[in-house]
């Protein structure tokens, strides 16, 4: 269609062409010329024509071949194209016609599977049905046979399940303890046997004295003076209660706070040295007394916390730890206690490879909180944990602060050797004593725990009530549930009694035959 209508446009302008030339020589002839002249024009008119001519149908042929070339191309294209198209209709038919194939393969495969499920289905209902009704059968023929429903059989099972597992955990916890105590128990003595080598130290260490001797009971009077002006100004001044009875050459000294009945102590001591006794006199004494005896506690901190090699540590709880030295617990001197607990745990953690620093520094504070548990409430160490963590302890000295009397799991090894130490330097013998009533209470309460087990026959309280022999009857305790009960009775007394160091409780099962001979 393009190129027909550039033909028609080839020989419009031609034709405009000569329509032009000719307008142009009437014009000219209209003009007066000569005869050969306008021939001339004339004949030079049509050649110009006859070349517009030839260069228009030259033109025209030019246009009309390329037209045609053009057709040609676009003809083979979209020949080309219509050839590509069938081409993929085809292949998009032949696979239309697999996949319908397959359809129509699996919708008849899905039919015949869908029978078998019917069917198999059918026969499952009628064994199930089938079973059920067996299961009936011997439940009821069970239940008959045994005389026991359905509930009581499955408790009964559930009972004897029970004591299978019970048995088979025990022997598996005798087993387990039996290797640990093998490869353990020789390396631990080895540690703390070393550790009390290596630390040397008195059995029993000073008593702080509430008693103060007289030179003769004439100074009884000299001390309360007249109207009892002297022994109240003394209690004023001091803070501590001065009995004053039938007690020959004696007068005792009351006080919750061990460093004021220490002030009073000293202060008495040196009045009646003096022979001086008045209240001004009593005033200067006592005010000059305990500023020295706050300089011995600073002193006494200072001293420990260098012997021990440490540093960093507030001077507040430097303080504390020097007064520590006019406390005691069970006789034995807290702040001697607590240097042997801090040089045992050290030596330990060295042993072991690991921070001997931080053992002897948690060892030296675990019963910081003694120092001032007679003006807080709660356990010692609860108050040293809160002391401890107001001057900036380390996270694992308040743990091991925390758990020295297993209140708490310790999260650390030092911890649990501050524990170990603890318990060392107080299991010691002669280094703690306690009132004979309290001890022999003790002993029958560890008796009384130990007899109500089940299976208990006799319970005997040995070495000063550090071991407990248990005798268990044979016919009713096996060796596995022997074992059972030796922790559950540890355990016990753990959780209800109090009692420096650690008991030993031995379980004992045996079995004898005894014949004569006649």
């Amino acid at each position: 269609m393009n190129t027909l209508l550039h033909i028609l446009i080839g020989l419009l302008v031609g034709s405009l062409i000569t329509a032009l030339v000719f307008v142009i020589f009437k014009k000219k002839v209209k003009e007066p010329v000569s005869k050969e002249e306008a021939d001339r024009l004339i004949e030079r008119a049509h050649q110009e024509a006859e070349r517009i001519k030839r260069e228009a149908s030259l033109e025209a042929k030019d246009i009309v071949y390329k037209a045609k070339s053009e057709f040609e191309r676009e003809l083979k294209e979209r020949q080309h194209e219509l050839n590509r198209m069938e081409r993929r209709l085809r292949a998009k038919e032949e696979s239309l016609e697999k996949k319908l194939d397959k359809l129509e393969h699996r919708e008849s495969d899905l039919i015949r599977r869908e029978k078998e499920l019917l069917s198999r289905e059918n026969i499952l209902k009628e064994k199930e049905q089938q079973i059920n009704s067996i299961l009936t059968e011997q439940k009821n023929t069970l239940e008959r046979i045994a005389g026991m429903t359905t509930e009581e059989a499955r408790e009964e099972l559930f009972r004897r399940i029970e004591e299978e597992t019970r048995f088979e955990a025990a022997k598996m916890i005798k087993r387990i303890e039996d290797e640990a105590r093998e490869e353990a128990s020789k390396k631990a003595k080895e540690i703390i046997s070393l550790a009390v080598q290596r630390y040397a130290s008195d059995y029993v260490a000073d008593l702080t004295v509430s008693a103060v001797p007289l030179p003769n009971d004439e100074m009884k009077g000299r001390i309360i003076g007249r109207e009892g002006r002297n022994i109240r100004a003394l209690e004023a001044a001091t803070g501590v209660d001065l009995i004053v009875d039938d007690t020959p050459e004696m007068v005792t000294l009351s006080c919750f706070d061990p460093v004021r009945r220490e002030i009073a102590k000293v202060s008495l001591e040196r009045l009646i040295s003096d022979g001086r006794i008045h209240p001004a006199r009593i005033e200067e004494v006592v005010e000059k007394v305990r500023r020295e005896i706050n300089a011995i506690i600073k002193e006494e901190g200072e001293k420990a916390v260098f012997d021990l090699g440490l540093s960093g540590i507030h001077p507040e709880l430097i303080k504390m730890l020097g007064r520590l030295k006019y406390r005691t617990s069970y006789g034995q001197n807290v702040l001697q206690h607590s240097r042997e607990v801090a040089y045992l745990a050290g030596i330990m953690a060295g042993e072991l490879g690991v921070d001997v620093k931080l053992a002897k520094r948690a060892g030296l504070l675990h019963d910081i909180g003694k120092a001032v548990d007679h003006e807080m409430e709660g356990a010692h160490h609860e108050i040293g944990v809160t002391i401890a963590k107001k001057y900036g302890e380390d996270e694992r000295v308040l743990n091991a602060i925390a758990c020295h009397h297993g209140d708490t799991e310790p999260i650390c090894v030092e911890a649990a050797l501050v524990a170990a130490a603890d318990a060392l330097s107080a299991a010691r013998p002669g280094v703690r004593r306690e009132s004979i009533e309290n001890y022999l209470q003790r002993l029958k309460r560890i008796e009384e725990i130990a007899m109500s087990f089940d299976g208990v026959e006799k319970c005997y309280a040995m070495q000063a009530g550090r071991e407990i022999r248990i005798i268990v009857k044979p016919d009713s305790v096996s060796e596995e549930m022997a074992s059972l009960i030796a922790r559950d009775i540890s355990r016990k007394i753990q959780s209800e009694l109090t009692y420096p160091g650690q008991i030993k409780v031995m379980v004992i099962r045996e079995t004898r035959f005894v014949e004569y001979a006649r």
